[in-house]
């Protein structure tokens, strides 16, 4: 079997209002990261100002402010400022993102299987979660 090194890598791109994520924000990203399920790349905040300027905060700038200190980035640095530039247009003035590289390590296995077989991923379509359950929600009314 082909081993890759890194699987599948997501970037999100979370929002909240203020400076920084709430608590259960910062708790459900520690619990997805211990289970294994995932592993944090980079991460990054992302703050707009009221007149559009963006701000950003690498995780070295936060981690104690946010508990994250047990928090290792496999690739500090993936994130870059075309990234920031790209996504950080969402954010609106007031408010802040966090930006994060997650590596899907349940997909690096299949990843690496469909690469030994010769196979190869063509494409991939993610559907967001709000749209999964609003779909669901509505076919289970008809």
């Amino acid at each position: 079997m082909a081993e890759f090194e890194y699987g599948p890598v997501d970037i999100y791109l979370i929002g909240f209002p203020g400076s920084r994520p709430d608590d259960d924000t910062l708790a459900a990203l520690g619990e997805l990261m211990a289970s294994d399920a995932v592993r944090l790349l980079d991460m990054l905040i992302v703050s707009r100002a009221e007149d559009g300027e963006l701000a950003v905060r690498e995780l070295e700038e936060f981690r104690d402010e946010y508990g994250l200190t047990v928090v290792e980035l496999e690739a500090s640095g993936l994130l870059g400022d075309e990234d920031v530039d790209d996504l950080g247009m969402a954010i609106e003035p007031g408010s802040s993102g966090a930006l994060l590289a997650l590596e899907l390590v349940f997909a690096k296995r299949l990843a690496s299987s469909f690469a030994a077989s010769g196979g190869e991923v063509l494409q991939v379509e993610r559907i967001p979660a709000q749209v999964v359950n609003e779909v669901l929600a509505a076919a289970s009314q008809e």
